[in-house]
């Protein structure tokens, strides 16, 4: 089996997922990787003294990394060290109105009753309908390759559709459940940053508050990048061989191998690869035209979830008034959500979120100093410059100060921006997204792009932008699905 020989385009975490899958099962498997280090939208990087996760800065749905590592006879803590963060966020919803997401589930009940008469028993009612949602979709839908509808047509699947309220939408489940706005928003965030707003979600999604509440929010000490390092240790061990600053320039698909070429002009051949990068990328630039399963006409009528602008923060002194995780609400989140989806444009009043993991970990700044991650999820494919971006970020000083009463402005001795264009400089991100493909009715399961190349048999996609969706855990689940796709056509047990 050594013979077979797979490539994987990409060192993020469902490229990592897939070739350690891969090792394991007796295939040697080379990763190519555009960037200097792996990761991909999980890389990090140091200056002044700063340590900055680069993007995904939540661990939720800590489930899903212990069955990945299991497979291997692993455990997470046999690479990285988790924390459960209390509070699990803050909310603030204005000046002087502040809310702590307790990491207790009683806790929360109280705090959902104090915002709400009733409202605490109608959590538990709302938590246990989601409960239902995230064991069955765990179960039955997510661990599935989404290469046809056949996978999903089977008795006790058709009987749970109905109940996973996927024809609902998010927010109209929500407000069956609680009048209060707030408790709504609370509730409806997870939403906002995974791609999608309430009205466009199906309610099925409500197992992301499952994931949130029940699972717990955790922080790797060290980072998020910890959890790359553990998966790369892993994929080593396993005889995974990884090539840095090798960008793949063309892949060759008409000898019945495939070979990808990278940007040196090196030829690597392979009997199948996966690509973990970007799909649109792969499909629109590195395959001939008569290779692509999708025009271009309909990657342009996909409904992609957000592209971010991102600044990373050398804070001087300790902040007062954040936590590990703040989110800002002070303003209409509705309307933010419209000029991601509805009225693509850079919203007028934007939410914000802001990671300082030095409220945690004391190893990522220097002494008596904070570093600070803030991001605005934003439309993708807009014109990003220095001038909007500074733009925002006077915006961020100035509600900085209105809601926490600090002013930082003279405080930043260290500041790096992120947007559009930087992903797509790195990632070859379509439009600049951050997080891939909405999670609207029709871009759910196999409504999603093929994780199979329809015209080249060997050929394999993993990632944000085909199933299962956006997000960390689910990037895993791919790769993984991805991986044994590739071992069941090539009729090795899995």
């Amino acid at each position: 089996m050594k013979s077979k020989k797979v490539i994987v385009i990409g060192a993020g975490f469902s490229g990592l997922t897939a070739a350690a899958v891969l090792a394991k099962g007796g295939f040697d498997v080379t990763v190519l990787e555009k960037n200097q280090t792996p990761g991909g939208r999980a890389r990090k990087f140091s200056g002044n003294g700063f340590t900055f996760d680069m993007g995904p800065s939540w661990y939720w749905m800590p489930d899903v990394f212990e069955k990945y590592f299991a497979q291997f006879n692993k455990v997470p803590a046999d690479y990285y060290q988790l924390k459960r963060l209390d509070p699990s966020y803050r909310f603030y919803f204005g000046k002087n109105q502040v809310v702590d997401m307790p990491s207790t589930f009683s806790g929360i009940v109280d705090l959902f009753e104090k915002e709400e008469v009733g409202a605490g028993n109608k959590l538990i009612d709302f938590l246990k309908e989601a409960e239902y949602k995230y064991t069955v979709a765990m179960s039955k839908f997510v661990y599935k390759p989404g290469i046809s509808m056949l996978e999903f047509v089977r008795p006790e699947l058709l009987a749970s559709v109905f109940r996973l309220q996927m024809f609902q939408s998010f927010d109209s489940h929500l407000k069956h459940h609680f009048k209060n706005a707030r408790l709504r928003q609370m509730l409806e965030f997870p939403i906002l940053f995974l791609g999608g707003t309430a009205k466009n979600t199906p309610a099925m999604y409500s197992l992301m508050n499952y994931g949130d509440i029940k699972l717990g929010t955790w922080y790797p000490v060290g980072g998020m990048y910890k959890v790359v390092e553990g998966m790369v240790e892993l994929a080593t061990s396993l005889g995974v061989k990884f090539v840095y600053n090798s960008p793949v320039d063309s892949l060759d698909v008409s000898n019945g191998e495939i070979t990808s070429v990278n940007a040196q002009g090196k030829h690597y051949k392979a009997s199948s690869v996966i690509a973990s990068a970007d799909y649109h990328y792969v499909e629109q630039n590195l395959l001939p035209e008569k290779y692509r399963s999708y025009p271009k006409k309909y990657w342009d009528s996909r409904v992609l979830s957000p592209s971010s602008l991102i600044f990373f923060l050398g804070i001087d002194k300790k902040l007062e008034g954040i936590e590990h995780h703040t989110l800002f609400f002070d303003e209409d989140l509705s309307e933010h959500s419209d000029a991601i989806y509805k009225n693509p444009s850079w919203p007028e009043k934007p939410s914000l979120y802001f990671s300082c993991t030095s409220k945690t970990d004391d190893t990522v700044a220097p002494d008596g100093m904070e570093n600070l991650f803030v991001l605005i999820p934003v439309a993708p494919g807009l014109e990003d410059t220095e001038e909007i971006r500074e733009k925002y970020f006077q915006i961020i000083l100035n509600r900085f100060q209105l809601l926490t009463g600090q002013n930082i402005s003279k405080n930043i001795v260290f500041k790096r921006s992120y947007a559009h264009i930087d992903f797509e400089s790195d990632y070859n991100a379509f439009k600049g997204n951050a997080y891939g493909l909405a999670n609207t009715l029709m871009q759910t399961a196999f409504l999603k792009p093929k994780m199979k190349s329809k015209k080249v048999s060997n050929l394999y996609f993993a990632g944000q932008l085909t199933a299962p969706g956006p997000g960390v855990p689910p990037a895993l689940i791919s790769g993984e699905m991805a991986a044994k796709l590739v071992m069941k056509d090539l009729g090795v047990g899995v």
